[in-house]
């Protein structure tokens, strides 16, 4: 039986990336034995692309370490957290450094949620020129923009109407599908990729719903489902629709 996860060209980049894309945050606090599990899992089902952040705690210095130690052919990207641009640039250097690489495949913009972020991202001295430079200068192959929360697929297009981003990334599931407002506004965001050649990441497949006051049992920032059937089914339906990428759950028990 054959076990790999098909691959895919990645928006324009011309590289062919798994579907599933490992979110590294999940290593966030692992240990070397848990990193060690991490990639095991990884070469054995053929996953090629690494998504990790310069504030996923150590998960990129752990990625680096690993890199160093055992080499491979992965895709690497990271994201910044600061929006604006002095804040960002001490951001990008920080990240080469922790993954011990000359540049990035991909960098991108982490979790614009509000108007008022976008706004500084996008401004005269906002995070977006160090992105712009990065991938000017060489250390950065392709840039992207990823959004949380209900306002993302209008955030994100915002963003693409501003500068021709190479990815995006931004939550999708079945109920997310389904909604008055989010719905919509995803298929319309979808469009717009495939219409300029846009890779279109997604996460959040199995999420269940905010923590609230239940004990946390899991790494993630939202309550996941837990039953094998509901995942395997979850992941199925975004797996079914064939432009999209799907970044893994930040749980590497899940």
């Amino acid at each position: 039986m054959n076990t790999t996860i098909a691959k895919r060209k990645f928006g324009s980049t011309g590289h062919e990336s798994s579907r599933v894309i490992f979110g590294a945050a999940a290593l966030g606090n692992s240990t070397e034995a848990e990193v060690d599990r991490a990639f095991e899992t990884l070469l054995k089902f053929g996953v090629n692309h690494i998504d990790t952040s310069v504030s996923y705690g150590k998960s990129e210095k752990l990625i680096g370490q690993w890199l160093k130690s055992h080499g491979g052919a992965f895709f690497i990207a990271t994201k910044i957290d600061a929006r604006t641009y002095v804040d960002a640039h001490k951001e990008l250097h920080r990240s080469l450094e922790d993954l011990g690489v000359p540049r990035f495949d991909l960098l991108q913009m982490h979790e614009l949620v509000e108007d008022a972020d976008t706004d500084t991202f996008l401004g005269s001295q906002g995070a977006l020129k160090v992105l712009i430079e990065a991938k000017n200068q060489g250390l950065a192959r392709f840039v992207g923009v990823t959004s949380h929360g209900f306002n993302a697929p209008k955030i994100i297009t915002r963003c693409l109407k501003e500068y021709p981003f190479d990815t995006v990334l931004l939550p999708f599931n079945y109920a997310l599908s389904v909604h008055p407002e989010y719905g919509p506004a995803f298929s319309a965001l979808r469009s717009l990729c495939r219409e300029r050649g846009v890779a279109l990441q997604t996460m959040k497949s199995i999420a269940r719903s905010p923590w609230g006051r239940v004990p946390k049992n899991h790494t993630t920032w939202y309550r996941p489902l837990e039953e094998s059937a509901d995942i395997e089914r979850a992941v199925h339906w975004v797996m079914a629709q064939e432009e999209l990428f799907l970044a893994s759950v930040g749980d590497v028990n899940l």
